[in-house]
């Protein structure tokens, strides 16, 4: 990914850091950016002796650690009956001591259960989703959890958000055909019922060149992650001071 400008070292090393220090990880993208194939590349980062399980629609993810239990969902019959859909395999996880799990794409109401699952010590999960942003991936999110039919308030769903997700990666398909990740952002709590985020890196396009390519580069904000507490923030400011210094 770094030889295809998908994006650049400093960008791996705080993924590298944050995947391995469980911080949850959301990857956002269009259909056809690379969601699964990022999310993939990800799950590199896991340590070898964590128990992880998989929950997917069609098996995609190809996890190299040891100790993976992959789950898939199931359509009912023509009598419409012996359906399994995600919500039940991500409770079914639950019950199956996982150390991370991993949902290949959130789409509906199995959201409700990821967040909690990740809230109540299920910690460096990862999904997918379909959103233009991160913002825009929230608000999806946001929209899946009131899909539970729980009548939840929006305050008490965008505080589960807040507090379950860490890290949101924004991946897309430019029109030249290549494929970047264009922004990390982290979650930063809620203000007046909306969530608030900031960059920690993006990419700025400055235009296409005559062989029809896009012109940018990637750049780090220079926003300090809060991701991290403890003996884990000073490795963070390390990398986020470097990798500006290498844009630059």
């Amino acid at each position: 990914m770094i030889a295809n400008a998908t994006l650049m070292p400093g960008m791996l090393k705080f993924l590298s850091a944050a995947v391995q220090s469980k911080a949850t990880v959301l990857v956002s993208g269009g259909t056809g950016s690379g969601k699964t194939t990022k999310l993939n590349a990800l799950s590199r980062f896991i340590p070898e002796e964590e128990r992880i399980i998989t929950i997917e629609d069609t098996a995609e993810l190809q996890l190299q650690q040891r100790h993976v239990i992959k789950l898939e969902t199931r359509p009912p019959n023509l009598n419409k009956q012996g359906g399994i859909n995600q919500r039940q395999r991500v409770r079914t996880a639950l019950r199956m001591r996982p150390y991370r799990i991993i949902v290949g794409e959130c789409r509906s109401a199995e959201a409700l259960d990821m967040l909690q699952a990740m809230n109540t010590g299920v910690e460096g999960s990862m999904s997918t989703i379909h959103a233009n942003s991160p913002k825009d991936a929230f608000s999806r999110l946001q929209a899946m959890v009131l899909m539970a039919d729980l009548e939840l308030p929006t305050r008490v769903v965008a505080q589960q958000l807040a507090s379950a997700i860490k890290l949101v990666v924004q991946v897309t398909r430019l029109q030249d055909g290549s494929r970047k990740i264009i922004s990390i952002a982290e979650m930063l709590g809620v203000e007046e019922d909306t969530v608030k985020i900031q960059e920690i890196f993006t990419f700025d396009r400055m235009g296409i060149s005559d062989a029809g390519k896009v012109q940018g580069r990637f750049r780090a904000t220079g926003n300090l992650p809060r991701c991290w507490n403890g003996s884990a923030s000073w490795a963070s400011r390390l990398i986020c001071r470097s990798s500006k210094k290498a844009a630059t």
